[in-house]
Formats: structure tokens, C-alpha cells, sequence
């Protein structure tokens, strides 16, 4: 009886044991009581360890298969569910309308489309970073030219539509469809161009302002940015007009003409202007110039930009005591900005990949469709997919892995997930004998997505801190003060711009993003891949974010045999695919009609009135 009471003890509560114990005045177990509570605690150990075994032996598991712990055993999400591609899009039948198609791809249309286009590259339209206000600086009169020679080429426009001229050279084309609910769609081009540096001319192989043609080629500067889609633009209005076409939907053609200057006097004033007219909100769709195609593991990939970085110039100025070189300091403003240049590129921002990044959606769409895509992509991918901040597990803490794997595809990648930092201009100094008393430099940051441009005024006021400190001088970061002698000062400039709103792009659903995706299958066919792309660099529609959240930056044209695409705009030789040229103005034209045709949530009338007599600015 003695022994059972025991073993109930051994089995039972500490607390219970204590309680038994005392009622009963047991004296200590006995031996074998004693290694029957040896035995159990002796299974419990067992337990734990078996159970941290199961643990280990999951963590070598998820390093072989180099997959975070708790998605060792989930299978990879369907990407292509992920990266929904709309059905070709093709306009309602029309026999009249579906001529076009076979006019476009003619003989006699790409001759003159040619035409055309060369003429409007021997215009020179150059626009410089130090040109004064429209109508005191006399480097703005060679749009007058230009809008002369528009006026000429298109007659039928400018007789038609309602032609219209913002701040003396933005040009304003609208075209008055029939139902007022529906809200208009605005297509986008600009005048001007980079200027050719003279010492760079005979490095061309044709000169820079002939528009001469080869056979394939327009070349020239502005062919490629973006005279070739402001011709595009208005030969389709021009074809549309000469069909017998009747919107429904109103269409506004606009071009800004310091786009290379970023567009402080024409896209500004523009935007304002219709802003205006139709309220915000008040326009269905904006296509602008941007990203084209590519092609990469595989697949040929439209990509529409649906994003911005952001932008910010810092402009850095070290003052320092001057005097005679022949007794010099030990540091001269010179010697201290170059040692807080070197600070600063000693270092990169980090590479990141937020989710609302566009490039995001092409590995999403890399993965679903594309049997080249990487597998070791892939696979980061689908951690990423199931990854969820509540219960994300990992035996090791690793940064950004996936981005830093796609960085591994080249710069012009990297910096789609990277806030970039270029230094790009620098001066000081005046005289070889003389202690320089002023050095400052410009450096160029482009904001990535999910960030702000605050990650880079609070960088470079802690380095100019460390530095300012160092050499004992005062430091006025971004404080809006003037320089003073002994001090390093930062400031931004103007241009300090956020990252653009992101453009909704979901395949599956009614949007204007769906007839974009739509129509470039319908021009191109199913093989062709539309996901949303991404701008490092920025565009006139920065000035347009509160007209429409549904902005793309996009050059519809494409053609297979053209390997230079846009890597020569901006430099020598710049040329454009006339193949490239005339599918823009079959696509455009195929877009405007779908979007004709289009009704989605979001029409139902803008603001504002749609009052054509509202006067030009």
C-alpha cells in the first residue's frame, strides 16, 4: 500500500506530492521510487532533445535547399496568377478605320513618315540648363519654327482641332469627343532636345541635325527623344481624321518644350493649364515617352512605366581661408571636398526591392512565363511571396537577398532597386597661385522606390558633420542659410522631386493599364509579355501626377531586328528604327480606339466643365 502511495506521489504534482506528503508524514521514498522518478525525467530530456533534433535537422535542411525554415515544404505560388495578361485588344470592326492598319505598314506611308520625321530633325529645338524666361531669352525662338513647320505637315489638324499654345511654346491639340461623361485621353510628347556638344560633331556618323535615312534608320538628335513619337502622334490624328473618325471619347495631344530642362515652363504650365480645364481626376489616361521593350530570359517583355525614382541634386561648398600658394595650409577647400567626395562614394545606398517596386512585378512575370528565368530567382521569389512579417522565421538574418541576386544582372538593373549617386559637376579654384577660398560639387541622386530623399540629405549631413568637425569648420545642412567663409554648405536644388505615385497595373481588371496591356498584344501578338516597367530617370508627367493615377511612361514601338533601341538618345549617333517608328503609330492608333471604346469606373464626367473657349496662357 506504502509502495502504490509512492508511485502515485512520484506521477503526481510537486504541489499535490507536498500535500500527499504531509496528511500522510511519508518519510522518503524508497530506492526503487526513487529510480522510477529517474526514469521519467529521463524520458523528458529525451523528448526535448528529439524534439530540438527535429529542429536542427530542419534548419540543414533549409541551408541545403537555401529556403527560409517555415517554407521548406510550401510549394511555389503560381506566378503567372501573379502577372495576369490580358487578351489581345482589338477595336470594334470598322471597315473604314481597319484600313489604317494596311495604309500604316504601306510603302507609301513609310516613305513619307520618313519625310516627315527627318524634317523635323533638321529644326534644331535644343534646350540648355541656363536658358532665362520664355520671351526674354532668345534661345526659346526656334519653336516658332518648329510649331511653323507642324502647322505645314499636318493641315488637316490644325484645321480640325482646337490648337492651342501654353506659356508662347507648350502646344495643346484637342480633339472634342462626343459624350462628355467619358474622360480624355491624353498622349504626350516634347519638343525640345539635349543640345550636341560642337566637339562631339565629327564623331557622328551622319551629322547630328541632317535627319538622313539609311534605309532603316532616321538619324539625328531628337529621333529617338522623342521627335519620332511627336510626329507619331500627330500622323495618327492625321489618319484618324482622313477615316472619318468620330471619339467619343475627347483626345489632347501635349507637348512641352523644356522637357530636357525638366519642364518648369511647358510641362508646368501645361499641366496647370488643364488642370484647369478638367479638374483633378479629370483625364482617363496618360501615355508619355518611357521605357520600351526588352528582352530578357527568353521572353520579349513590354513594359510600360508605371513608376519614378525620385530626385534630388545636393550641391556641396567647402569655404576655406584663401592666401598665397607659396605659404599654403595644410588643407586646402579643395583638398576638403575631395576628401568628402571620396566619403561619399565610399559607400552606396542599400539595394532594396519593395513590393510596389514595378520590378517586382517582372520577376513575378519573369517566373510565370519565361523557362530561362533563374532558378535561384525563382526560388528567393517564392520565399519573398510567402514571406509574412507575424510569423517569418529564417536561421540566419540575411539583408534584401532577392534584390541583391537581381542586382547581379548588371547597373542598369541594380539601379531599378538602388538610390543612385553620381557626382557630376565640380569647380574651385581660380589661379595656380592663388589658395582656392570656394570648391563646390553637384551630386545627382536618383530615389528608389520606398524610399524618400530624406535617406539622402540625413547621409550627407552626418558625413559633412564628420568632416565639418575634422577640420573645425561650421556646417549649414539644408538649412535654407547663405555660405559663409570657414563652413561647409549643403543645400538642394529645385528639381527635388519624391517618388512618383505607382500606376495600378492589374491585368485582370478593367483598367486602363488592361487596354494599354491589350493593345500591345493586339499589335504584337501573345508572345510578348506586358509588365510594369520602371523610370530611372523622370519625364513631363511629373507635373501631371494630380490629373490621373493611370500614367505610363512607354514607347510603344518595337522591332526585332533594331539592337540599338533607345541606348543612343542623349549621345552620338542617336537614330530610330523607322520599322520601330511606324509600329508607334499603328499602336497609337489601335490605343486610341480602344480607348474610345473603353468605359471604366473611374469615367463619369471630370471636375470641369470640358470649355474649349478657354483661352491659351
Amino acid at each position: 500500500m506504502a509502495d502504490n502511495m509512492y508511485e502515485k506521489l512520484e506521477t503526481a504534482s510537486a504541489k499535490t506530492r507536498e500535500a500527499m506528503a504531509d496528511r500522510q508524514h511519508l518519510s522518503p521514498p524508497p530506492t526503487h521510487a526513487r529510480q522510477n522518478r529517474m526514469r521519467i525525467a529521463t524520458r523528458e530530456t529525451s523528448c526535448w532533445y528529439i524534439l530540438w533534433g527535429f529542429v536542427l535537422a530542419l534548419c540543414g535542411l533549409s541551408i541545403l535547399v537555401d529556403r527560409p525554415l517555415l517554407f521548406v515544404f510550401l510549394r511555389e505560388p503560381d506566378f503567372k496568377d501573379q502577372c495576369t495578361q490580358p487578351e489581345p485588344h482589338f477595336p470594334a470592326k470598322n471597315e473604314d478605320l481597319d484600313k489604317l492598319v494596311d495604309i500604316i505598314e504601306g510603302d507609301a506611308f513609310r516613305n513619307a513618315s520618313v519625310d516627315r520625321l527627318s524634317r523635323a530633325v533638321q529644326i534644331k529645338t535644343e534646350s540648355f540648363d541656363d536658358m532665362g524666361e520664355v520671351g526674354r531669352d532668345p534661345r526659346w525662338e526656334v519653336f516658332f519654327k518648329f510649331h511653323g513647320y507642324l502647322a505645314l505637315t499636318f493641315p488637316l489638324i490644325h484645321e480640325k482641332l482646337q490648337v492651342e499654345k501654353v506659356n508662347t511654346h507648350g502646344l495643346l491639340y484637342t480633339w472634342k469627343g462626343s459624350d462628355d461623361s467619358l474622360k480624355p485621353t491624353l498622349l504626350m510628347a516634347h519638343q525640345d532636345t539635349v543640345p550636341v556638344p560642337p566637339e562631339t560633331i565629327g564623331s557622328w556618323t551622319h551629322p547630328p541635325w541632317s535627319g538622313a535615312y539609311d534605309g532603316k534608320y532616321v538619324w539625328g538628335r531628337g529621333a529617338a527623344d522623342c521627335k519620332n513619337t511627336l510626329i507619331a502622334l500627330l500622323e495618327t490624328l492625321q489618319l484618324l481624321l482622313e477615316a472619318n473618325f468620330q471619339p467619343k471619347r475627347t483626345i489632347i495631344l501635349s507637348f512641352g518644350f523644356d522637357e530636357e530642362v525638366s519642364g518648369r515652363r511647358g510641362a508646368s504650365a501645361l499641366s496647370a493649364f488643364l488642370q484647369e480645364r478638367y479638374g483633378k481626376d479629370g483625364v482617363a489616361v496618360i501615355v508619355d515617352e518611357g521605357a520600351g521593350f526588352e528582352e530578357t530570359w527568353g521572353t520579349l517583355f513590354a513594359k510600360p512605366g508605371t513608376a519614378e525614382k525620385g530626385y534630388v541634386d545636393v550641391k556641396i561648398t567647402v569655404r576655406m581661408p584663401g592666401g598665397h600658394s607659396s605659404i599654403p595650409s595644410d588643407h586646402t577647400s579643395i583638398g576638403v571636398l575631395s576628401e568628402l567626395i571620396t566619403k561619399i562614394e565610399s559607400e552606396q545606398y542599400p539595394t532594396r526591392l519593395v513590393e510596389e517596386n514595378p520590378y517586382y512585378s517582372q520577376l513575378q512575370c519573369g517566373a510565370g512565363y519565361s523557362d530561362n528565368f533563374p532558378k535561384k530567382l525563382k526560388k528567393l521569389l517564392a520565399d519573398n511571396a510567402f514571406k509574412k512579417p507575424s510569423f517569418f522565421l529564417t536561421c540566419r538574418n540575411k539583408p534584401d537577398r532577392l534584390a541583391l541576386e537581381a542586382a547581379k544582372q548588371g547597373p542598369a538593373i541594380k539601379y531599378l532597386m538602388q538610390t543612385s549617386q553620381a557626382v557630376d559637376v565640380i569647380s574651385g579654384g581660380i589661379k595656380t597661385n592663388a589658395l582656392p577660398e570656394r570648391a563646390t560639387v553637384t551630386v545627382n541622386h536618383r530615389i528608389n522606390i520606398g524610399e524618400t530623399t530624406k535617406i539622402v540629405t540625413d547621409r550627407l549631413t552626418s558625413i559633412g558633420d564628420e568632416i565639418a568637425k575634422k577640420y573645425n569648420l561650421t556646417l549649414h545642412a539644408f538649412d535654407d542659410s547663405q555660405e559663409e567663409p570657414n563652413s561647409i554648405h549643403l543645400s538642394s536644388t529645385v528639381n527635388k522631386l519624391e517618388v512618383a505615385p505607382i500606376t495600378p497595373a492589374d491585368g485582370s481588371t478593367n483598367s486602363p493599364f488592361t487596354t494599354l496591356a491589350g493593345t500591345v498584344r493586339a499589335v504584337y501578338g501573345k508572345n510578348v509579355i506586358v509588365t510594369p516597367g520602371i523610370m530611372t530617370g523622370n519625364t513631363d508627367t511629373r507635373f501631371y501626377w494630380n490629373l490621373t493615377r493611370h500614367i505610363f511612361r512607354f514607347a510603344p514601338g518595337y522591332d526585332a531586328d533594331d539592337e540599338v533601341g533607345l541606348g543612343k538618345i542623349h549621345t552620338v549617333d542617336e537614330r530610330v528604327s523607322v520599322l520601330n517608328h511606324v509600329h508607334t503609330v499603328r499602336w497609337f492608333v489601335t490605343f486610341v480606339r480602344n480607348m474610345d471604346e473603353a468605359r471604366f469606373d473611374t469615367d463619369g464626367g471630370s471636375g470641369k466643365s470640358d470649355d474649349l473657349g478657354v483661352g491659351s496662357g
